[in-house]
Formats: C-alpha cells, sequence, structure tokens
C-alpha cells in the first residue's frame, strides 16, 4: 500500500476516534445527568453497541459518502487527506473548547473545500449532495420532534403512575443507550469508511466501490474507543445546560434519538448525531414545559453547527493548496 494512502487511513482512523470522543457526550450525557449510570459504564456500554452497529445494519452510509457525493475521476488521495486534516483540526478545536459541534458537518465541509478547490463546483454530484445536505439540515427537526412527540406520550401513558416509575425509567435508559449506540456505530463510522473506500478506489486497491470487511471493524474499533474515552467538556455542555434533566427526559430523547439516526443509516443519509441527540432533549424538555429549556444555549449550538461546515471547508482548502498544489 502506498505511503499517502497509508496516511489516508491512518487520518481517517484518527477522525472516527475523535467523532466518537465528541458525540459520546451526546449519547450519554442523559444518562449521566439523570443519574442513571456512572460516567465510565456508560461510556463503556455505548462502546460496545457502537462497534456492533456497522455489521448488523449495513453501510449504506459509506456509499452515500463514498460513491454518490462527488465524481469520482477527481477524487485525489491527497484531497481526501486534505479533507480529513481540515475536519480533524475543526474537532479538536471544538473539543478543546467545548463546544458541542457536528462531526459529520465538518467532514461533508472539509470535502466539499478540497474538492471545490481542486476542480470545482462541476466535480460535485447535485443530486448526492441535495441528499446529504437534506439529512444533515433535517435531522435536527426530526429530533426536535421526535422528542416532543415521544415525551407528549410517555407522559400521557404514565400519569397516573406511581412516584417509582422513575425507577423504571432511569434502568430502561440502559437499553435505550444501546438503541442509540447501535444507530451511532451504524450512521457515523460509516462516513470514514466511505472516505477510506474511495481512497482506495482512487488508488487502484480496489476496483469497484465496495466496503472491504477491515475498513469496517477498523473504523467500528476506532469509534467505540473514542466514545469509550469520551469528553467530560461536552458532556457538561449537553448534559446540564439546556435544563434539568430527570430520567424520563433521558429515556425519551435516547429513544427518540435512536429511531432517527438508525432510520437514516438504513435509507443511507449521513446524519449528526450530536445534533439529533441535542434536538431531541430540547424537545422532551419542551414537551415538559417549554420556558425550562434554555433556549439561548440552543442558539449558541445552532450557531455553531452552521459554522462548521464552512470552517472545516476553508481548513481543508488551505490543507490542500499549501501542501499539494
Amino acid at each position: 500500500m502506498p505511503p499517502d494512502l497509508i496516511a489516508l487511513v491512518a487520518l481517517a482512523l484518527i477522525f472516527v476516534f475523535l467523532n466518537g470522543v465528541h458525540d459520546s457526550a451526546n449519547l450519554v450525557s442523559t444518562l449521566i445527568a439523570s443519574r442513571a449510570l456512572r460516567p465510565a459504564t456508560a461510556r463503556l456500554l455505548t462502546a460496545l453497541a457502537e462497534l456492533a452497529g456497522p455489521f448488523l445494519f449495513g453501510v449504506a452510509v459509506a456509499e452515500t459518502i463514498g460513491s454518490g457525493l462527488i465524481q469520482p475521476q477527481v477524487v485525489t488521495v491527497p484531497v481526501l487527506i486534505a479533507a480529513l486534516v481540515g475536519a480533524i483540526g475543526w474537532n479538536i478545536f471544538t473539543w478543546l473548547t467545548g463546544i458541542p459541534s457536528s462531526s459529520s458537518h465538518a467532514l461533508i465541509g472539509g470535502l466539499l473545500g478540497a474538492v471545490l478547490l481542486k476542480a470545482g463546483s462541476g466535480a460535485i454530484l447535485l443530486p448526492g449532495l441535495m441528499t446529504v445536505l437534506a439529512a444533515l439540515f433535517l435531522a435536527p427537526l426530526l429530533g426536535l420532534a421526535a422528542g416532543y412527540g415521544v415525551t407528549r406520550l410517555v407522559f400521557r401513558l404514565a400519569r397516573n403512575a406511581h412516584p417509582k416509575v422513575n425507577w423504571f425509567f432511569k434502568r430502561a435508559q440502559v437499553f435505550t443507550v444501546i438503541g442509540l449506540g447501535l444507530s451511532h456505530g451504524a450512521n457515523d463510522a460509516q462516513k470514514s469508511m466511505g472516505i477510506i473506500t474511495l481512497g482506495l478506489l482512487s488508488a487502484g486497491v480496489v476496483p469497484t466501490f465496495e466496503v472491504p470487511l477491515w475498513v469496517i471493524a477498523a473504523c467500528a474499533v476506532s469509534i467505540s474507543l473514542g466514545t469509550a474515552v469520551g469528553g467530560q467538556k461536552l458532556i457538561r455542555t449537553v448534559g446540564g445546560r439546556f435544563f434539568k434533566v430527570r430520567p424520563v427526559h433521558g429515556f425519551c430523547t435516547q429513544l427518540a434519538s435512536a429511531v432517527v439516526i438508525l432510520g437514516a443509516a438504513l435509507v443511507g443519509g449521513p446524519v449528526s448525531a450530536s445534533q439529533v441527540v441535542s434536538s431531541a432533549l430540547m424537545g422532551s424538555g419542551a414537551a415538559h414545559r417549554a420556558n425550562m429549556v434554555r433556549w439561548h444555549v440552543a442558539r449558541q449550538l445552532l450557531f455553531a453547527w452552521l459554522l462548521t461546515m464552512p470552517a472545516a471547508g476553508l481548513l481543508a482548502a488551505g490543507v490542500l493548496w499549501l501542501f499539494f498544489s
């Protein structure tokens, strides 16, 4: 395998590891904030579920990223390296500053920024781009609606329940977070699978776009390790700044998020787990009482999400121009 391709695989695995670190906050924050599990236990349980996700639910998202977004003839290994460096750079910055931005937005932004500099807008496949952008930007709305709807339904079903029902919601989060981990592994881990396979195709290592088993395994292990390590700054941001999270909110948020993320994974939609979980959490809080949600925090998150794609794109384009032009 050529050295530049080895570098691409290494960067892709670093990216998916950081994706796990970044998104661990969103996956386990409500579990920890509602005191259902200890932080280390919650991260380990979620990481194990993530490891199984890609093997259980296929690689439709990887195919969307790798074969439906960009003209294959303009893709080179340096372009993909620049895209990953841009995404990784933005992820590290937001991780250190505690900003729960989107790793998915960072990767798509980095890829588009590098390709636009290399070959111009004609290299972008418009139908694929519209599919990706629709998945990324509709996912928060779906998460908000799902969080609100699930919480209203649960409140209605449990309206005459004994206060001990909180014990059920606290324990049930163990199962919902497993579902969330499975869905996250089946969606977010696949983005790096698509990048690696695209690089293998570009270098002539594989004849057609088909994700090798070793790529699936390597990315699944990397994202699981990242989640096991976790990001405490981001966990505090997501788990405590919106409102005081109770077990029922954690249960409803995780259930709603898992449904949205897994549904997107099955149809090949690359959504952002951070956006879906944060939006579902806000929807759950609004279903309880709208004014209990600190909406100014939501505005800050929205600004970070909107900034991510252009920032990562500029970083990737700068890397490509400086080192590969």
